[in-house]
């Protein structure tokens, strides 16, 4: 593909992402802590309607009455506002952007040979799979599991994200691989909605219309799993960062790296979940904090020794940054608008280079030009050169 067409379609792919992505998380966490919020009807009138619990609260400059109903009203509301396009919007995008960045250079994004080698072709089609099989999974543990208890199907589901990290750091480029994960989750969140939650509404509005007693067993599914989505939540927008940092997704054992960072979010929502329901357990961001802290010291990356004696001069590390290097940071279309065409430009950018080149070996992305062990040591005794 172009590489200006391929920029503007990122650029037009990810605001729309993100704009869906925000609504969507918005409205997930809004009627999550709507209905942890919820408190008895005062009135006796709105009970024997059938209220479950009523909300108040302040915002925008006015007072908002946000009530729950045990099943449905006796008459249809008009309007009736329903909200699905928010989170279909966001996976379409998500994944135009995974075709239009991932696929379409796949040889460069997704295939890392140190990782598995793949052809382009193979590498596609495992990640298609990974991500259907991730949906045919999770609902089968919520059809089986789920229905037994939540916290089993809370430990078993977490065992197969761990799982699913592993898999993807064996096959992809480290990059690649979280946003797999990512990808998968949010296949997972989408599907929810599209599969279960909506069908779900549409069935209690067709009894609503019909004048029966809707059957209340597809609401507490749909309940469950707009829970479940609230939970991914966090987890999901990580993948969608973390491939700004290096140090995360090309660490040791990144799949561990992952695991730890999902539960952690996750902990962060019950934590929050549980505030909205009025239980502060102060313990869970202590033992988050102390965690993250954990974390970065585990991550920090060691001082990337060199067997290159001597001084190096900048003649002797320019043939390497221009093959290894500047096909990609070349050009209006550089990644991040790093170019590395110049002396000044590769010396500006020496402490990054060394860092995504040497230390992460993030860069080049799934070593696409070969950069050799040797290369990286010499890149490394230039730098050091360089800050002496």
């Amino acid at each position: 593909m172009d590489p200006y067409l391929r920029d503007v379609l990122d650029v037009l792919l990810r605001m729309l992402h993100v704009t869906a992505g925000i609504a969507w998380i918005g409205a997930s966490f809004y009627f999550v802590r709507l209905d942890l919020g919820l408190r008895a009807p005062k009135r006796a009138v709105d009970a024997e309607a059938g209220v479950a619990g009523e909300f108040w609260g302040v915002h925008g400059g006015g007072l908002y009455h946000s009530q729950k109903y045990r099943l449905a009203p006796a008459e249809m509301p008009e309007p009736l506002h329903w909200f699905k396009w928010e989170a279909y919007t966001t996976w379409l995008s998500g994944f135009a952007l995974m075709v239009v960045l991932y696929y379409f250079d796949a040889g460069v994004r997704l295939v890392d040979r140190d990782a598995a080698d793949l052809e382009e072709w193979q590498a596609i089609a495992l990640s298609v799979a990974g991500i259907a099989l991730a949906w045919v999974v999770y609902d089968v543990l919520c059809r089986t599991l789920g229905r037994r208890s939540q916290a089993l199907l809370a430990a078993v589901g977490t065992a197969f994200v761990a799982l699913a990290a592993w898999a993807s750091g064996e096959l992809f480029a480290p990059r690649a691989a979280y946003l797999q994960v990512g990808v998968m989750l949010g296949t997972i969140m989408v599907a929810n909605v599209f599969l279960v939650i909506i069908p779900a509404h549409r069935k209690l509005v067709a009894a609503m219309e019909e004048g029966r007693e809707p059957d209340p067993a597809p609401l507490l599914e749909a309940k469950n799993r707009s829970v479940h989505n609230n939970y991914l939540t966090l987890p999901v927008l990580f993948t969608m960062l973390a491939g700004h940092f290096a140090f995360v997704f090309s660490a040791d054992h990144a799949w561990l790296v992952f695991l730890a960072i999902a539960v952690l979010t996750g902990l962060i929502r019950v934590f929050f979940n549980g505030w909205h329901a009025g239980r502060r357990r102060w313990w869970i961001p202590a033992v988050t904090a102390v965690a993250v802290v954990g974390l970065a010291l585990w991550l920090r990356p060691e001082d990337a020794g060199s067997n290159v004696s001597g001084p190096v001069a900048f003649e002797e590390v320019q043939p390497v940054i221009a093959e290894r290097c500047a096909p990609c940071h070349s050009g209006p279309s550089a990644p991040l608008g790093v170019r590395l065409e110049t002396r000044e430009q590769i010396e500006a950018r020496a402490a990054d280079i060394r860092r995504m080149a040497v230390e992460t070996k993030a860069m080049p992305p799934g070593n696409a030009t070969g950069m050799t062990d040797e290369e990286r040591e010499l890149v490394a005794a230039w730098v050091a050169s360089t800050t002496r």
